[in-house]
């Protein structure tokens, strides 16, 4: 069906902005936040087994090095919303860019392991920073009919530059002659792997520069006509600049500042709905995602699979989440989040059993058997897969739909803390789980996925087609 009327908002004012490239590109702009996101998160994959062989550090100590970052998450997520609200949104976006950039070059110029664990709690910060600006600001420069897609610029950035970062490790790798601590103009390559994430990081923060700050903080701070500006450059010149700030102020005056206080009250401490959100979030990280995007170089070398192959590997598997999160997007509102979120976990649960079983036939020099090996690799792969056309998609819309409006801002932000803590300790046991027993290891992940199917039938409400006001 098709209409030569542009598209309206309830209040009959024109959604379709007068410049929408220039719309899409302030959103692309401020999503390369989440493209460092997604870079930053994935990039030490390449560089885990160089760094145990130049430290000579033991599993346990490794992990704790690659996990060390996730407490720098945690506290860039929990910080940047009060931060972006007394300084602006581009500044918080430039401070991040600042951090980024920092974080690749210490991270690049270790003198020792301590050092570099500090650099990656830098990077760190700015991953949470990331991780919570982006979102927030496209939402509130957004046309109205355009807020959905524009969103998911986002998620999309994030696992670009996933992919991205595992294509620049292999391409490194390969320069260096396969060597993980082969010399190129006089750094080992996985230093040139962490220190080109510095390229990204200086062009966000550029574009930070380029891009408008947020009407809403405009107006917040009593830089009214310069919020109309925006206005009148993001929805359109015909809108009625008057009414959307009268709109914009009336919002603000309603909202209900969500505390700690307001989640309390359940048997069990929290209210149910908040513990379903808890849930949520720590099975998605307990499936042992993360294995794939910080270990999945590790992982193919401990089976006999030679460095170069096992970084293209990774690079396969990133692309393959691409196309899961593409496939989510499409059908998330047209299915359900449920559906998909059990689609997945019956996915994840036979081929995280089917890489145990592969894995299970590991031989005295390392390596896996041909039939065992193939299923390993397409299992990892269909893994992946599966995560990212359900969990790695719904688990967010999950989130930011289930919550009561009262409640709704600090609900997110404990089940987002809970996300963080249960990802730090995947990605902190997997060295040592994996040398204790590999397949064991994913037995244990895949039960998690099993456990999953019950917890969304029994839990889990369906919120496709309701109104926020509905939820609670």
């Amino acid at each position: 069906m098709t209409s030569t009327a542009p598209p309206t908002t309830p209040e009959g004012r024109k959604a379709q902005p007068d410049h929408l490239g220039h719309v899409i590109f302030i959103t692309a702009a401020a999503a390369m936040g989440g493209f460092l996101f997604g870079y930053d998160s994935s990039v030490i994959n390449g560089a885990v087994e160089a760094i145990r062989g130049r430290y000579e550090v033991g599993s346990a100590g490794l992990a704790q090095v690659i996990a060390i970052a996730l407490i720098g998450c945690a506290i860039g997520a929990a910080t940047a919303g009060r931060i972006a609200d007394r300084i602006g949104r581009i500044r918080v976006m430039q401070i991040a860019a600042a951090l980024f950039t920092v974080s690749a070059v210490g991270s690049a110029l270790p003198f020792a392991l301590w050092d570099l664990a500090m650099w990656r709690v830098l990077g760190g910060i700015a991953i949470g920073m990331a991780s919570v600006i982006g979102p927030a600001y496209i939402a509130e420069v957004a046309p109205p009919a355009y807020r959905g897609r524009l969103g998911s610029f986002q998620q999309a950035a994030i696992v670009i530059g996933i992919a991205i970062s595992q294509l620049v490790n292999w391409g490194i790798l390969n320069l260096a002659g396969g060597d993980q601590r082969g010399k190129l103009a006089g750094l080992e390559a996985w230093q040139w792997m962490l220190g080109v994430m510095v390229v990204p990081a200086v062009l966000y923060g550029l574009l930070s520069f380029a891009i408008p700050e947020s009407p809403r903080f405009l107006i917040s701070v009593g830089k009214t006509e310069k919020a109309k500006e925006v206005l009148a450059e993001v929805e359109g010149q015909s809108v009625d600049l008057d009414t959307r700030v009268s709109e914009i102020k009336e919002a603000m005056r309603r909202e209900h500042k969500s505390s700690f206080k307001d989640l309390l009250g359940g048997r069990f401490g929290f209210l149910p709905i908040v513990w379903v959100g808890i849930g949520l979030s720590v099975f998605q990280q307990l499936v042992g995602i993360n294995v794939a995007f910080y270990y999945s170089s590790t992982l193919w070398q401990s089976v006999g699979i030679d460095p170069s192959s096992s970084f293209f590997y990774s690079f396969t598997t990133s692309i393959i989440n691409i196309i899961g999160t593409v496939i989510a997007m499409v059908f998330v509102d047209r299915i359900g989040r449920r559906p998909l979120a059990l689609i997945g976990s019956a996915g994840m649960a036979v081929a995280l059993a089917l890489e145990a079983w592969a894995f299970a036939s590991k031989t005295a020099d390392g390596t896996l058997p041909t039939a065992q090996g193939t299923v390993a690799l397409v299992a990892a792969h269909a893994f992946v897969l599966f995560f990212a056309l359900s969990w790695g998609v719904v688990v967010w819309v999950f989130l930011g739909e289930m919550f009561p409006n009262k409640i709704r801002a600090a609900a997110l932000g404990v089940a987002a803390c809970a996300q963080w803590i249960a990802n730090w300790a995947i990605t902190a046991s997997f060295p040592s789980l994996s040398d204790w027993n590999l397949s064991g290891t994913y037995v244990i992940y895949a039960i998690f996925a099993l456990l999953s199917i019950p917890f969304v039938l029994k839990f889990v409400k369906e919120t496709k087609g309701k109104a926020l006001e509905e939820m609670g």
